[in-house]
């Protein structure tokens, strides 16, 4: 399933993730954290690979649409955990 979200936003959910999340994420899906940092708009490929996300210039950073949501669903999740402890 896709999803459409501004560049911004996407930050943003990187950006409020506990320390030591991406590594999770990138275990949990045996991946490489450099992978799960590109789904979230960073672009060292030579250790990480592109998930399927496209990035169109526009307001609000740009419109990303995510072809594979697992990575962001993943992030929601633990951002959702952090807030319940909290």
């Amino acid at each position: 399933m896709t999803k459409t979200i501004t560049f911004n936003d996407l930050r943003r959910i990187k950006d409020s993730l506990p320390d030591g999340s991406i590594r999770q994420i990138a275990d949990k899906l045996n991946i490489t954290a450099q992978t799960v940092r590109n789904y979230f708009g960073g672009s060292n490929y030579e250790f990480g690979k592109n998930c399927g996300v496209h990035i169109e210039p526009g307001p609000d950073g740009g419109i990303v649409v995510l072809d594979d949501t697992t990575i962001y669903d993943m992030a929601v999740e633990i951002l959702e955990e952090t807030k319940e402890e909290a």
